[in-house]
């Protein structure tokens, strides 16, 4: 699958919050934790965005209202460009299995040459607009060093102009209800706004 996606800064996250909370399903809260490696020295054969190591942790509600705690850790690589204000990325993603005392995958990244780099960490909040097939996923989230966000995400099955030009409609379209203006889209990646902080 193919993520399409947009993101705007956000001025007022309760606000945002409320608004998205009154058309969309609320799915869940979040803490994302990322590092991405990358080789020390270039290697053309690996993403130039890296391999991210996301420690995630869930909380979703259940019916009763208790909140359930879900932790997973999730290795990504993928291609991606920006097309006019909108993402797309092409992404693999899997799980792995480590403790805080033994991390085997990152012996592997660290003996393939490649090194943690830059870090990220997002708080906050996701949902679904189910208005039309597939789902908008929402999440207004703050990262850190950076402030509040707010990121639009469809699934496609392909990344041809057609369907890049209908999600991007159906994107503008979604931030418009949420209340925050396309002056606000942001076409930097994170990882990028990061380095420049460092």
């Amino acid at each position: 699958m193919v993520e399409i996606e947009l993101k705007a800064r956000v001025d007022d996250p309760y606000k945002t919050k409320a608004v998205v909370s009154s058309f969309a399903r609320y799915i869940k809260a979040f803490d994302k934790k990322d590092a991405y490696w990358r080789p020390h020295e270039h290697n053309s054969a690996l993403p130039a965005s890296g391999i991210r190591i996301r420690r995630e942790t869930d909380y979703i509600e259940s019916g009763s209202g208790v909140s359930q705690r879900v932790e997973r850790i999730m290795a990504t690589y993928k291609t991606k460009e920006m097309r006019d204000c909108i993402e797309v990325n092409n992404e693999r993603e899997f799980s792995i299995s480590e403790d805080d005392n033994e991390r085997p995958f990152e012996e592997l990244l660290a003996t393939f040459g490649l090194r943690p780099g830059v870090c990220k960490r997002k708080t906050g909040w996701m949902w679904l607009f189910e208005e039309d097939h597939p789902p908008v996923a929402i999440e207004l989230s703050e990262v850190a060093g950076l402030g509040w966000f707010i990121e639009l995400e469809i699934l496609s099955e392909s990344d041809d102009e057609k369907s890049v030009s209908a999600a991007r409609g159906r994107l503008l379209a979604c931030l418009g209800k949420t209340g925050v203006g396309e002056d606000k889209v942001e076409t930097r990646y994170y990882t990028d706004m990061l380095r420049e902080l460092q």
